[in-house]
C-alpha cells in the first residue's frame, strides 16, 4: 500500500535529466529522417502569449490586458558538422540538402520535428511536436588553427507552433 501511495506522490518523483534526447524530423509528417537525429543541444523551446493593452474610458487605476496571439522562439539544434559526402564510410545528410535548398535555391519544404526526452532505460518521457518547421539559420563555428575543438553546425528553424507531448 505504501509503494502505491509513494507513487501517486509527485514530490517524491526524480526530475528527469535533460541530456537523453532525441530530435525527429517527420518526412510528409510521418516518416522520421534515420540519418539526422543525433544533435548536442537543442534551445528555443518556449512560448509565450503577446498582450494587448486596452485602456477603459475614465477609468486611471487600471488597464485591461488581453490574449492577442501566441509568440514562439526559433528552435535551434546544434551538432557536430556533418559532411553530406556519401565516401569514405559517411552517411549522406537529408538534413544538409534540405537547408542548402533553402538557402541556395530559397525553396522551403516545411516537416513536423519531434523532439523526445527519455528516461535511463531509452523509454520516451515526454516531448514536443512542431508543426510546419523551416529552416531560417544555418551557421558553422568559428573556425581557429589556434583551438582543437569540434566544428558544430547550428541549425535554426521557425514553425507554425508546437504541441507538448507528455507520456
Amino acid at each position: 500500500m505504501l509503494d502505491v501511495l509513494k507513487a501517486i506522490n509527485f514530490a517524491d518523483q526524480e526530475p528527469t535529466l535533460s541530456h537523453r534526447f532525441g530530435v525527429f524530423f517527420l518526412a510528409g509528417g510521418l516518416l522520421p529522417n534515420p540519418i539526422d537525429l543525433r544533435f548536442q543541444k537543442v534551445s528555443g523551446i518556449s512560448t509565450d502569449v503577446q498582450l494587448e493593452t486596452i485602456n477603459e474610458g475614465g477609468e486611471n487605476l487600471h488597464a485591461h490586458r488581453m490574449p492577442k496571439k501566441m509568440n514562439y522562439n526559433n528552435l535551434v539544434l546544434e551538432r557536430g558538422y556533418v559532411s553530406s559526402n556519401k565516401g569514405r564510410g559517411r552517411l549522406f545528410s537529408p538534413l544538409n540538402v534540405e537547408f542548402n535548398a533553402t538557402f541556395s535555391l530559397f525553396k522551403f519544404n516545411p516537416s513536423n520535428v519531434l523532439v523526445t526526452l527519455f528516461n535511463e532505460e531509452g523509454v520516451p518521457m515526454g516531448g514536443w511536436m512542431f508543426l510546419k518547421a523551416y529552416p531560417v539559420k544555418w551557421s558553422v563555428s568559428d573556425l581557429d588553427a589556434q583551438s582543437n575543438t569540434v566544428a558544430i553546425d547550428t541549425l535554426e528553424l521557425a514553425y507554425t507552433r508546437f504541441q507538448i507531448l507528455r507520456i
